[in-house]
This record gives structure tokens, C-alpha cells and sequence, in this order.
């Protein structure tokens, strides 16, 4: 557990194990942690411990890794600077492990990423608040000294690139996604890096930067079409989305076309929905370039085409994350708002908001939507005002 928690990890697990019927030496047995350890954890004389270590407790109490890890301080009650300040300190920070506990494993730290992986893909922003730092911790100490670590620390710091870019914590998502590609193995795994460093100066107005970022790496990661793997289709075809994207939005419409057109011819020869086992970033097929296409309408200020595009959509086929169907959705809303269909906005925001409440507060864009919708309704109808708190639209 990180210093920074309010409370140690051994009272909660005191409580827990309790709640479960069991002695430290149970827990121990189940565990595989150290009698010893667990003694020193439950009586505050240590109050550190690594992200393995907590996952296999937690495990043997048949509790979330994040019902131990969890602070006093409820992170709904703080800002989000100030909750993911233990975040940034752990990535400002990199160090070595000097635990109580044997060091962490290679195998230890994958497996825990491994099952973080649902908060990432679900968007449980307060869950990652909680376990990032330790686990950021971890990756560093096993990333020192073997290979397959470092691999693994590329793909942890991709994901927290990913995640603080989702919540404008821009600077720190641009230190992340640094790391991680100055730490890639091999072209696609900095491909990786690159697509999320691509949207986030997308998401900083740095079209142009982001543009050339993209045109460079569409070059160095072109494939033999005829030869081609899943994944080097996925890292070309996302970096030819990024360069539609900035195209678009620099009104080099031409440029923009070209490169969805090429996308699409990647997405053909895949011929599916290419979503790699424990990597959602990197999923990329037709329906991604479709709905890249549909964004492009957006930006374009084309609400009629957006609503045509969208309707012919299969987006029932992909998981509800922010990193696909929710921004497509929010550009849906817009369109809606732009054809005065408020109903048909607010009800997509309300799905929106019922499969991703955390996510939702946090799109800017979200906010110009409901701004818009407030600004043209005479009256609004109780969902409308929920929706308004739920963003936190000034009043």
C-alpha cells in the first residue's frame, strides 16, 4: 500500500478476515502470503505492501483487490486533481522495491494487470485512483532487471497514458505515453503508444503535431497487405485514423479522405472486429473506421450525416467503453441537438450515463451538448436537469 493512503491496508484486512470466519494462519494458507507478513500488516507495523501481494489476499478473501486498497476519503468527495495526485507521484517517482515482502514478481505484476484490465476497459476512474499507484510501483521494480518486465511496464504505462488522457490530465497522460514509448520493444508496441499520444494532442488542439506524429509512423508501420498480421493492420490502420482525424480537423478534407480510405482497405483485409486479448486500445476493424467516418461528419458540422451513418452502425457488436461506441454515441447526441431531436439526444446521453457514469462527467463534449440542449428549451424536463447535474453544467 502506498504511503499516501489514509488507511493501512491491515485494518481493512483484520476486518475482512473476521468478516470471513478465518485466522491469520487460514488467511496465510489461502494467500500464500508469509504468517509473518500478514501479523506485521494487521498490527500497522507495516503499511506497504505490493500490488501482488494485495491482489492475493484479496483473492483469498473473495473481495476486490480495491475493498483493501480503498482510501477513508471517498474519491467522489475530492477533485480529480487532487485524485490522482497519488498517480502522477508514482510516475514522477520510479523506484525499486524496498517492501517488507519478497520483491515483486514478472508474473506477479502481469497477472495484476491483468486483472485490472476491467477497470481500464469499464472506466472505473475511482477504482484506478486506488490500485495505479502501487501497481506503477511494481511495474517499475520487476522492469529493471528483465525484459518481459519492461514489456509489461510499456503496456501499464500505455493504459494510464490512455486513462489520464480520458480524465484532461494531460500533462501527466503526455509523461506516461513518453515512457512508454521510449521503453517499446519493437514498432507496434510503440504504435500502441503513438495512437494514444495522437489523441491526446487531438484532445490539446495540436492537430498539426498530431497529424505528422501519425503520417510518420503510418509510413514506418505500413504492411504487406497480402502478408500482413492482425496487429500490423490494427497499428497501421489507427495510425491512418489519427491522420483522417487531424486532417479533418486542420479542413484538409482531401488528406482526410485519403487516409479513411486506406483505413478502410485495412479494415477489409482483416474482414472482423480485430480485438486482441488483454489490449481493448488496439481493437480496430470496419465498424472502428465506420464510426471514424461518422466522426469526421461531426467535425465537418454535417448532423444530417452523422444520422445517416450512424443508423447503419452494428455498434451493438462492441463493448460500451469511451474508447469506441460512448464518443461515437456523444457524437450521435450532437447531431440529435443540431436537428432540434432533444428527446432523441437526451435519451442517448441517459444510455450513456446508465452504462458509464464515471466516463460521462468527464467529456467536455458531453457538456457542450446539454449546454446547447439548456440554452434552446424553453423548459427542461426532469431527465434533462438530472443529466445537467451529472456533467456539472454551470449554472
Amino acid at each position: 500500500m502506498p504511503e499516501h493512503t489514509d488507511m493501512h491496508i491491515g485494518t481493512r484486512l483484520r476486518e475482512v478476515r473476521k468478516r470471513r470466519g478465518m485466522t491469520q494462519r487460514d488467511l496465510a494458507g489461502a494467500s500464500k502470503v508469509s504468517l509473518s507478513l500478514i501479523r506485521k500488516l494487521e498490527q500497522g507495523e507495516v503499511s506497504d505492501t505490493r500490488m501482488e501481494t494485495a491482489r492475493r489476499l484479496a483473492a483469498a478473501l473473495r473481495i476486490p483487490t480495491t475493498t483493501l486498497l480503498t482510501r477513508d476519503a471517498a474519491p467522489a468527495a475530492r477533485g480529480v486533481a487532487d485524485q490522482w495526485a497519488p498517480v502522477r507521484a508514482a510516475l514522477g517517482a520510479p523506484h525499486t522495491w524496498t517492501g517488507p515482502d519478497d520483491e515483486p514478481t514478472v508474473a506477479g505484476v502481469s497477472d495484476a494487470l491483468t486483472a485490472a484490465l476491467p477497470l481500464f476497459s469499464g472506466d472505473k476512474f475511482a477504482e484506478l485512483a486506488v490500485v495505479l499507484p502501487a501497481l506503477l510501483r511494481d511495474a517499475d521494480a520487476v522492469a529493471e532487471t528483465d525484459p518481459e518486465g519492461r514489456a509489461v511496464r510499456v503496456r501499464l504505462l500505455q493504459l494510464t497514458g490512455w486513462l489520464l488522457t480520458q480524465t484532461r490530465q494531460y500533462d501527466t497522460a503526455s509523461e506516461a505515453l513518453a515512457r512508454s514509448l521510449d521503453d517499446a520493444g519493437d514498432r507496434l508496441q510503440g504504435a500502441a503508444s503513438v495512437n494514444t499520444l495522437c489523441w491526446l494532442l487531438l484532445r490539446q488542439g495540436k492537430v498539426a503535431e498530431a497529424r505528422e506524429l501519425a503520417t510518420r509512423w503510418a509510413d514506418d508501420t505500413e504492411p504487406r497487405l497480402s502478408r500482413a498480421t492482425p496487429a500490423e493492420l490494427s497499428a497501421w490502420g489507427w495510425m491512418l485514423l489519427r491522420i483522417s482525424a487531424s486532417a479533418v480537423r486542420d479542413n484538409r478534407e482531401g488528406e482526410a479522405s485519403d487516409a479513411l480510405r486506406l483505413a478502410r482497405s485495412a479494415a477489409v483485409a482483416l474482414g472482423r472486429e480485430y480485438a486482441p486479448r488483454h489490449d481493448f486500445l488496439r481493437t480496430f476493424g470496419p465498424v472502428t473506421v465506420a464510426m471514424k467516418r461518422t466522426e469526421n461528419a461531426a467535425v465537418k458540422d454535417r448532423p444530417d450525416r452523422v444520422l445517416s451513418l450512424a443508423s447503419t452502425l452494428p455498434t451493438d457488436r462492441l463493448h460500451p467503453t469511451s474508447s469506441n461506441r460512448n464518443r461515437h454515441r456523444l457524437d450521435v447526441a450532437s447531431a440529435h441537438t443540431s436537428m432540434r431531436q432533444y428527446a432523441e439526444a437526451v435519451g442517448v446521453l441517459a444510455e450513456i450515463r446508465e452504462e458509464s457514469p464515471e466516463w460521462l462527467p468527464q467529456q467536455q463534449y458531453a457538456r457542450d451538448i446539454l449546454s446547447r440542449i439548456v440554452a434552446r428549451r424553453r423548459t427542461l424536463t426532469p431527465e434533462m436537469r438530472s443529466l445537467a447535474d451529472a456533467v456539472a453544467l454551470p449554472l
